[in-house]
């Protein structure tokens, strides 16, 4: 990975306009927002219903609605974009927002990809490939899986609470799953510092783990037995194409397959690195995640 300029006390830049945070409602994306706001920065949070997002503006935008574009890009000089998930080829309408925009005076943007996807690969790499020849200032963030996907609203969270069960194709492959508040910190360091790193990071976490272990975790924190099913490429494929279209199915399961064969069995120091502190481990994330459920059934 290229070496990335500027540190966790580097300065922030100095910006007249607003930031556009896309997806601002999603996993990543309102956690995002809420840093750049608790930091002090004009946010303009958007979505498809334009729902409310604390401290900022809310905006509506569809990916698939080009009449939404010019709304939510109004008084924005820097974007945090998150890909459709409903498409295989997001280029298809992320490039033309993305020309859009910088005529419209947008500088920097920084673009959500996964580190399972590199630039010209398929999917969102077609985007982080075109990047530096639409921006100067221009970052692409390849978090690891999330540690959320166990513990939020994931098709993994929903079989663990209902069936105690992980299916993946993912055999014994090691991943450095990553907590999306870790994400977030560098993106919300990536987005305002004074110079933008024009590369690519990948976001782990502290430590690689197979799904067993993962499901081990689960099972000590939580008091709860979880257990992690192997599934084959096309068992795995076909239990995702029931909730999504069958291209998009089969890339997440080929994914899964490359796990597998180790493809992320790796852990970088981008969060320690940008942000000055440690990510969070798998344990912690799944503690607090306890924590945060127990106060919200309190309420």
């Amino acid at each position: 990975m290229t070496a990335v300029p500027g540190t966790a006390s580097g300065a922030t830049a100095t910006a007249s306009g607003a930031v556009l945070v896309l997806g601002a409602t999603g996993t990543v994306g309102g956690r995002v927002a809420a840093r750049l706001v608790a930091q002090g920065h004009r946010v303009r949070a958007a979505s498809r219903r334009a729902g409310p997002v604390d401290g900022t503006e809310a905006v509506r935008f569809d990916w698939h609605d080009p009449d939404t574009y010019e709304g939510a890009l109004d008084g924005v000089d820097r974007v945090h974009l998150v890909a459709p998930t409903d498409s295989a080829t997001p280029a298809d309408v992320m490039l033309p927002f993305l020309a859009r925009a910088r005529a419209r005076g947008v500088r920097r943007a920084v673009l959500l990809s996964s580190s399972a996807i590199p630039a010209g690969g398929p999917a969102v790499g077609q985007v982080h490939e075109a990047l530096p020849g639409l921006f100067d200032e221009w970052a692409v963030l390849r978090p690891s899986w999330f540690m959320q996907n166990f513990t939020g609203d994931h098709l993994h969270a929903r079989s663990i609470r209902e069936e105690g069960v992980i299916r993946t194709a993912a055999g014994e492959g090691r991943v450095a799953f990553v907590d999306a508040d870790d994400i977030a910190a560098v993106a919300a360091h990536v987005l305002t510092g004074a110079r933008a790193p024009g590369t690519d990071l990948v976001v782990t976490g502290p430590e690689a783990l197979s799904h067993a272990e993962v499901a081990a975790v689960l099972t000590e924190v939580t008091g709860r037995a979880v257990v992690h099913r192997a599934l084959t490429y096309e068992e795995m494929r076909d239990r995702l194409a029931v909730s999504m279209p069958l291209e998009y199915a089969a890339m997440l399961a080929g994914l899964d397959r490359a796990n597998a064969g180790g493809a992320e069995d790796r852990i970088t120091d981008t969060v320690l690195r940008l942000t000055g502190r440690r990510p969070r481990s798998f344990r912690d994330h799944v503690a607090r995640a306890m924590q945060s459920a127990g106060a919200g059934a309190e309420r």
